[in-house]
């Protein structure tokens, strides 16, 4: 097992530590998913210096997986399996599966997708951590005889279909969190020649739409847009929806916009093969960089699976491209701070960059000299990453404002 991996058994109220029985873990976990799960095989076996761990899953067993010190997972287990290679393999779930597998009905008029999370959550006991603050006030919603997970989702389609604003479900050490999706990006970059092992690239416009329509109940049309650039091109493919009648008119044309918007770009996966890294999950982003593909740009983690075998962790990941980071970008006048933008050459002072902008140790201090500014992450602790662009610098990662000109 990798050095710094551990994994504690929780029974009741008493914790052990199994590490030493461990042989594998998967940790993973998809975007529609949800919770994450883990899953180990473990020794089970009566050996020198350790015991089988005596695993449960009716007893109600938790775990607790920790890398290089930090919780990563913790869940209840929820299937185990034994077999004549003295193995026993377990799975186990985050908090989240308490989501998928309770039902109810849910009704609500004007509440946000956050108020709609809170009260799914005060439902079945779930505690809860961070709650993203949703503006949109969903005219009403009613979801008979499903989960609680489904209502959620429900209503977090809903608000970015008027917000444009992407949220998702985390679970962080035993609490369920709402978090907003372009705020927990941009931490890592992987690239070609760097810390990439494998890629596969595919492009398709099977599902594309160049233009959207809403209708009323009677079938008059309310509002409509097109993309006429990528019409000529392709020709036509449209789609139609029928709005809430609550809507105003600037909520219904903002609200066809943002749907077009999402419509309207094709549908480009990538899936690749890296070193591991912990901060890597699903639900954040990260910068791709492969230049035989012209790819230089933010993805989305839409599937991770994380191994641990033989000292060893290595990743999977399918990705996305990050459509919905506009706002972020743009550019900000009220800083007081030059306004900078991605690919601008700047000249670096020289002093201490990061791996990721929320590292809270250096990577190193290069010395100074020219760069390009390859991501911009407004409101992080080290919003510039930076690429030196000749051998009088080795700058290759995030730096604070003012650490260039």
């Amino acid at each position: 097992m990798k050095d710094g991996v551990s994994l504690i058994l929780l029974k009741g109220t008493q914790g052990s530590d199994i590490t030493q029985l461990v042989e594998k873990i998967k940790w993973k976990g998809r975007k529609g998913s949800s919770s994450r799960t883990l899953s180990a095989t473990l020794m089970d076996d009566d050996g020198y210096k350790h015991a089988r761990s005596g695993i449960d899953v009716e007893a109600g067993n938790q775990c607790i997986f920790s890398v290089d010190g930090q919780e990563r997972f913790r869940g209840i287990l929820m299937s185990q399996s034994q077999n004549n290679k003295k193995q026993l393999t377990f799975t186990a779930y985050d908090n989240g599966i308490y989501l998928a597998n309770n039902k109810d009905t849910f009704q609500y008029e004007n509440k946000t997708a956050s108020d709609i999370f809170k009260d799914c959550c005060k439902r079945f006991n779930i505690p809860t951590g961070e709650v993203a603050g949703c503006s949109y006030k969903i005219p009403e919603l009613t979801k008979p005889k499903t989960t609680a997970f489904d209502a959620i989702t429900d209503a977090l389609s809903l608000d970015f279909d008027a917000t444009g604003i992407r949220h998702y479900v985390s679970s962080d050490k035993g609490k369920l969190s709402l978090l907003t999706r372009r705020e927990n990006i941009l931490q890592w970059v992987i690239e070609v020649g760097k810390n990439l092992v494998d890629y596969n690239y595919s492009k398709s416009i099977e599902d594309i739409k160049t233009r959207m329509k809403m209708i009323s109940k009677e079938g008059t049309t309310i509002a409509e847009k097109a993309v006429a650039s990528l019409e000529s091109k392709i020709g036509i493919f449209q789609d139609i929806e029928q709005p809430d009648e609550s809507l105003t008119t600037a909520q219904v044309n903002a609200l066809v916009s943002s749907m077009l918007e999402e419509k309207s770009t094709p549908k480009r996966n990538l899936s690749i093969t890296a070193p591991g890294i912990a901060d890597v999950i699903s639900g954040i982003g990260v910068y791709i960089i492969i230049p035989e593909l012209g790819l230089s740009r933010t993805f989305y983690v839409d599937e991770d699976t994380h191994t641990f075998e033989d000292n060893k962790h290595t990743m999977s990941l399918k990705l996305n491209f990050a459509n919905d980071l506009s706002k972020e970008e743009k550019k900000d006048s009220d800083t007081g701070e030059k306004d900078y933008k991605v690919g601008d050459v700047v000249q670096f002072k020289g002093g201490p960059h990061y791996v990721s902008s929320s590292a809270g140790s250096p990577a190193g201090n290069p010395k100074a000299g020219p760069a390009k500014i390859t991501i911009i992450a407004k409101g992080a602790k080290h919003p510039y990453h930076l690429i030196h662009t000749d051998s009088s610098s080795w700058v290759y990662g995030w730096v604070d404002s003012g650490m260039f000109n």
